[in-house]
């Protein structure tokens, strides 16, 4: 048997996007606020339809490490509820670098699964219109 030696594994990928800079960060926040503003709330939200369940009260967005989530803030008026309102994600993109983005969708188990790779922004926000599982529930 030969001799064992330990070795540094070589990184694949990253575990966070490449950092931006602020200004396309905001460019980026302020095209995904529009897109929700104009395109989400008027096709997956028109009005709120209270139930005995669970429902849907707001689709909005958030740029957490290089990432934008968009979220959904659901309420319940159930007697035995936790919590009156809270968020989920529902699809994500990942800044890659410039107008490339990878598209992130939460699945039922809480886990994010990578379903598109360096789309540009106008291209991410097609897919989450034809692509109904990028769809809010």
């Amino acid at each position: 048997m030969g001799n064992k030696v330990w070795m540094t594994a070589a990184k694949t990928k990253t575990s966070h996007p490449p950092k931006s800079s602020e200004s396309v960060k905001k460019a980026i926040i302020a095209a995904c606020e529009a897109f929700i503003r104009d395109v989400m709330k008027p096709r997956f939200l028109p009005e709120i339809r209270p139930t005995e369940f669970n429902y849907c009260v707001d689709i909005f967005g958030e740029w957490r490490a290089g990432r934008y989530r968009f979220m959904q803030r659901y309420r319940s008026d159930a007697p035995n509820r936790i919590r009156g309102e809270f968020d989920t994600p529902f699809v994500r993109i990942d800044y890659i670098g410039p107008d490339h983005f990878d598209i992130y969708w939460m699945r039922h188990n809480n886990r994010w699964h990578p379903v598109f790779h360096g789309v540009t922004l106008k291209q991410a926000f097609e897919l989450m219109i034809d692509v109904p599982t990028l769809h809010p529930l």
